[in-house]
């Protein structure tokens, strides 16, 4: 289980780091709806540093809900009502029509997006709306009507406007920088939220999106610290002897689930940040890791080789006797609740490989979500509908992204060296 503990920071030491990262779309879903995205009408001539239609386009795509048709089939390119023929896009199959445009307000210096979403069977119009902001907000813009028109379609609200951390290794010679990074959820516009000389592991989003928990080496052995992502104000909350880490917050915001070895083994703790206080969940000569709240607070699932392997274990959140959810497979490791709390994701350990994989908790039913050999770390986007993890593709690092229920597929590789560790955040006002 030791080997376990320090799984993370050997795949850390393993590669370079970037700024934003690309995506790769693996696999699409063939239960995807058909949606024309068509490029959104330039309507006062100014230069747009930003294409919105194709900004929609990329965000429903990578969602595999969703097949945007392609801009090279379409038949005409209308920006308003009364330039659709509807019976061409029936024609090519189309269930949904999004047309909009862009007007710039120079002494304002604000342009306007209008959006319109139509049915192309009814020809009734299904939603619509002008947003606006600055010429820097128009990648906020494009994900914003990706969220209203996902959720048009499919009833759920979209999630292209969230963000995700990961983590980076850049090496400069003989030395190592290390990156904790925050992205768009679609890896564009990254942000450098702390750097090291030393690991930095686990970072853990807060529910209301706005800090982030995180494990850094900086002082030669493993701390827990807390950082306000739009400020850079850090705080170190644990610095015991001996193992500081997996932190993750309770539903509330108010407590850290931990892992601290202070007493001389890894037990789990809960950290209430309001004044400090420490209280300890599990005593048993295991080691007990890798903490995830369910979404009411009651309960949390963690790992622990009590049984003689890693597997996954469920108890009340104020401690007590823990209940073994997980028995398939030699290994099985850091739990994540769903967004409803009905499953566990994990890591799950097969024929030499390790997968994510899902877990009913009422009928104790798993599936494995991915083929890939080393997936690690996995995270919930907050609508449930995706799972951000990590993995290796031709020998490098990856972030990948796995539909819960379309089986679509996507990476999110560097354009230089490995990425590790993300965390999807949950829904950010901004």
């Amino acid at each position: 289980m030791k080997k376990h503990i320090f799984f993370t920071l050997v795949l850390l030491i393993s590669g370079l780091a970037r700024a934003d990262l690309v995506i790769e779309i693996d696999k699409g879903s063939r239960a995807a709806i058909p949606v024309a995205v068509v490029p959104f009408a330039n309507e006062s001539g100014q230069p747009l540093a930003e294409d919105i239609g194709q900004i929609v386009t990329e965000d429903l795509k990578r969602s595999g809900d969703i097949e945007p048709l392609d801009r090279t089939k379409m038949l005409s390119i209308p920006s308003k009502a009364e330039e659709i023929y509807f019976r061409d896009w029936g024609l090519l199959g189309q269930r949904y029509l999004l047309v909009g445009g862009v007007q710039y307000d120079a002494p304002s210096q604000v342009y306007k997006v209008r959006y319109e979403l139509y049915n192309v069977q009814s020809q009734q119009r299904v939603i619509g709306k002008i947003i606006s902001g600055k010429s820097e907000q128009l990648r906020d813009l494009g994900h914003a009507i990706a969220d209203a028109v996902y959720e048009a379609v499919t009833g759920i609200r979209g999630v292209f406007s969230t963000r995700i951390a990961y983590v980076t290794l850049e090496k400069s010679g003989s030395k190592n920088i290390y990156k904790l990074e925050v992205a768009d959820a679609d890896g564009r516009r990254s942000k450098l939220v702390y750097k090291s000389a030393m690991p930095i592991i686990s970072p853990a989003w807060s529910p209301d999106g706005k800090k982030l928990a995180y494990v850094s080496f900086e002082s030669q052995r493993p701390a827990i610290y807390v950082q306000d992502v739009a400020s850079g104000v850090r705080t170190q909350v644990t610095s015991y002897k001996g193992l500081n880490s997996a932190p993750t917050w309770s539903p509330d915001g108010s407590k850290l689930a931990v892992t601290l070895s202070k007493d001389g083994n890894a037990e789990l703790y809960v950290l209430d940040l309001r004044n400090n206080s420490l209280k300890r969940l599990t005593n048993h000569w295991a080691i007990d890791t890798e903490a995830s709240w369910s979404p009411d607070g009651r309960t949390i699932a963690f790992t622990s080789d009590r049984g003689g392997g890693p597997q996954i274990y469920l108890m009340d959140a104020s401690g007590g006797s823990p209940r073994r959810l997980t028995f398939e497979g030699r290994y099985n490791s850091r739990p994540r609740f769903s967004v409803d709390g009905k499953k566990v994701y994990y890591v799950h350990q097969r024929d030499g490989s390790f997968n994510v994989a899902s877990l009913d908790l009422e009928s104790g039913q798993d599936q494995i979500l991915t083929q890939t050999e080393m997936d690690e770390s996995p995270s919930v986007a907050p609508n449930g509908s995706m799972i951000i993890y990590a993995t290796q593709k031709n020998g490098k690092g990856v972030l990948a992204v796995v539909g819960v229920n379309s089986g679509s597929k996507y990476t999110l590789p560097a354009q230089f060296g490995d990425v590790r560790e993300p965390a999807w955040s949950p829904y950010i006002s901004r």
